[in-house]
């Protein structure tokens, strides 16, 4: 006798799913899938200056690990998926403001250390220069850490140092020479692209390159050919280096650079009109504070202050082709909030084109590549 008479007939039998509504089930798991490992595990990022050359190559194709340092929660959640700020074909916002979450970071393996490869966002991306995007949308950047929350940086004559002791040299730093024969004519160029190097800007310099240190001694033994270097004299002060507002008075260049103190948080400085200049991006833009400050007094919140406490830790980074990045020695400290990941291992790599495989590069991880 069947008991379950009430039930219908078909009750039992499952409903079977279009072959569109498959598909578009499929899809849906798989854009989550991959939303939750781009913002939790790893992503994949390519390098489009040659300011990290030639430890990190134009057109190297590497994964940013975001476990290393812990993960950042999205600051801003509402957002087209796989997009960074800016929609593909239409332009304009990917998206929406409407919801801001503060900024929390998951643990990681790790803290940032002297001399990771780290990908982070370009802290001034802001409205002074056009663009008024939050924290997790700016640009993204990769440069050489060289100075964590709580070291003194200095440059003298091109050599970094950290806390007073010569800093970490990378194999592949790289610095402008002048290149020409001895007769004052540029160079032969395919004598030089035999080499692999190629100048600066040939639409207006044939003779400015840039170049390791082997590769100078390895050019200084081709005959006829003279190598100047260009070096910035401790007076010649770039009035583009950070703080541009006080470098009539500090006279710094790129290659004779501070010293300057990178904020810890918990850290506790006094205030003076010279310091105030160095962190009134830190204390306005990055820790939102007001700020004014008159002959008299500092005023931070509306109350007199003759010291600061940082809120958050601070990064120093710089590219390895030092004269021609943009980096720390322009636009100052990193904050902790805009660090994305560490740059993890190359997964493809090209020269001039897709099939300029550089295969020597593929699959190797960051580190092997700089030793």
């Amino acid at each position: 006798m069947n008991l379950q008479f009430w039930k219908k007939k078909d009750a039992d039998k499952k409903v079977k799913k279009s072959t569109a509504r498959e598909w578009l089930d499929a899809g849906l798991f798989a854009v989550v899938a991959a939303t939750l490992i781009r913002t939790f595990l790893f992503e994949a990022y390519t390098i489009p200056t040659p300011s990290m050359e030639k430890s990190l190559l134009v057109n190297d194709f590497l994964f940013v690990s975001k476990m290393h340092y812990g993960a950042r929660i999205p600051m801003t959640p509402i957002s087209f998926p796989f997009v960074h700020h800016t929609m593909p074909l239409t332009g304009g916002k990917s998206y929406s403001e409407a919801v801001q979450w503060d900024y929390k970071r998951l643990p990681g393996f790790g803290t940032v250390e002297r001399y990771d490869d780290v990908v982070f966002n370009y802290p001034q991306d802001n409205a002074d220069n056009g663009f008024d995007r939050p924290v997790d949308k700016k640009e993204n950047y990769i440069k050489r850490c060289v100075g964590i929350p709580g070291d003194t940086i200095e440059i003298k004559n091109k050599r970094l140092y950290v806390n007073g002791k010569k800093g970490y040299d990378p194999a592949y730093r790289q610095y402008n020479y002048d290149v020409r024969a001895v007769n004052g004519t540029a160079v032969n160029a395919a004598i030089l692209e035999e080499k692999g190097l190629y100048p600066v800007s040939p639409e207006y310099s044939l003779t400015v390159y840039s170049l390791t240190d082997q590769e100078v001694k390895e050019l200084n033994q081709i005959p006829n050919i003279k190598i100047t270097a260009f070096d910035k004299a401790d007076s010649n002060a770039n009035l583009a280096c950070f703080p541009r507002k006080i470098q009539d008075i500090l006279r710094w260049n790129e290659d004779n650079y501070g010293p300057i103190y990178i904020p810890k948080k918990g850290v506790t400085i006094p205030l003076n009109k010279i310091n105030l200049l160095m962190y009134q991006m830190v204390i306005e833009e990055y820790e939102n504070h007001t700020l004014t400050a008159n002959e008299n007094n500092i005023m931070i919140d509306g109350k007199v202050a003759t010291s600061y406490t940082f809120e958050m830790d601070y990064y120093w980074l710089m590219g390895d082709n030092r004269h021609n990045s943009a980096d720390s020695r322009f636009w100052g400290f990193v904050p902790e909030d805009h660090v994305v990941g560490k740059a993890w291992f190359i997964w493809f790599s090209y020269e001039k084109s897709l099939w300029n495989v550089r295969w020597n590069r593929l699959f190797r991880g960051i580190k092997s590549l700089e030793e």
